[in-house]
């Protein structure tokens, strides 16, 4: 699996993923609240992840941090989902000031990885239908809509992808 992600790494980038601690959850509000703070307005409220408690995400999924030459930069968290089965992708963040930069698809590559370790078919996540940008995007990492639906008072669309093509 090093092999896999070094090879989406540039070359002189020291990038390492860890499982998250109490004491990387300040980290990860502070990159959620500046990455999804932009769509407040546009969505009415606080995107969910806003609100999570941490404490507790942390505690009941698989939460790891992404660092770049040991600056924190993303964070991704997910779970196997018994239900779909699948790895189910609960939030993805980029800090804004390292954004397109590839620690998303590097974060998003890892949990296909990790998801085909655990011989799960699918990787499935969900984003709001008002954040268009992630749209385009995950649907550009060849993810498909699978439906759309009203959620704890968030109008989300669902997103699928095979692993075992």
């Amino acid at each position: 699996m090093a092999a896999i992600l070094s090879s989406i790494s540039p070359s002189d980038s020291k990038r390492t993923l860890h499982k998250a601690t109490d004491e990387d959850i300040p980290a990860i509000k502070g990159m959620i609240d500046a990455a999804y703070s932009k769509y407040i307005e546009r969505i009415g409220k606080p995107p969910a992840p806003m609100t999570e408690d941490w404490d507790d995400v942390i505690r009941s999924h698989e939460v790891l941090i992404l660092r770049d030459n040991e600056r924190i930069v993303g964070s991704i968290t997910f779970h196997k989902d018994e239900q779909t089965p699948s790895l189910k992708i609960d939030n993805v963040v980029v800090n804004p000031t390292a954004q397109s930069q590839g620690y998303g698809y590097y974060m998003i590559k890892y949990a296909e990885m990790e998801g085909q370790k655990q011989g799960l078919p699918s990787v499935t996540l969900f984003t709001n239908v008002k954040m268009y940008e992630n749209i385009a995007y995950y649907t550009k990492l060849g993810f498909t809509e699978t439906e759309r639906r009203v959620e704890d008072g968030f109008e989300r669309i669902y997103f699928y992808k095979n692993l075992c093509e």
